[in-house]
């Protein structure tokens, strides 16, 4: 989350990115739920009918996982939930830390501006010649570009206002973004 002294319009952002990374969660969770209801069906006729649904890895493979996958991330990087490794980020310099967080970031935006241009390019040829799998059921392969430019493109929107927020606050020297939650250890460990 962005704070600033215009609460007001980093909040709506901060809002409206919520709203998208809240929304794109839930269909992923709906994803694996469906996953989850379609192996237990198709275990269940296998084993028991001698009649495994033909189609389910073609469903689980081409857009379920893809939607788990991709719909999550932007929601993920929110509550960051990516692997960290954060063991000495306390002992850099506050506007040292940020300013690398945000290179960091700017960085990973591009990678991940290319991941989605490669989906958004991928889907507009794939829709655009009416591309589909070769099996028993013809499913259409623009369904998973688009999963992946959807949830690359809220991940690059998310990436975006992380690099505002570190650079932002290498430059003002107040924390403007909110950082990670320092690492947990176990009285083992101190």
């Amino acid at each position: 989350m962005i704070r600033s002294s215009a609460r007001g319009e980093s909040t709506r952002l901060e809002r409206s990115l919520e709203i998208i990374d809240f929304s794109l969660m839930l269909v992923a969770a709906a994803a694996m739920g469906i996953i989850m209801l379609v192996v237990t069906l198709d275990a269940t006729l296998r084993y028991t009918m001698s009649a495994p649904l033909t189609w389910s890895y073609d469903l689980i493979g081409l857009y379920l996982m893809v939607a788990v996958f991709f719909l999550a991330l932007p929601d993920t990087l929110h509550h960051h939930g990516h692997i960290a490794v954060d063991l000495f980020q306390r002992l850099i310099p506050f506007r040292a830390r940020h300013f690398f967080l945000g290179i960091g970031y700017a960085l990973s935006t591009w990678v991940v501006v290319l991941i989605a241009w490669g989906g958004i390019t991928r889907f507009h040829t794939a829709f655009v010649r009416g591309e589909h799998i070769a099996a028993l059921i013809p499913w259409p392969t623009w369904i998973a570009y688009f999963l992946v430019a959807l949830g690359s493109a809220a991940l690059v929107l998310r990436c975006l206002v992380r690099v505002y927020g570190h650079l932002a606050s290498s430059i003002t020297g107040r924390e403007l973004v909110d950082m990670p939650p320092p690492p947990e250890m176990g009285a083992e460990e101190i």
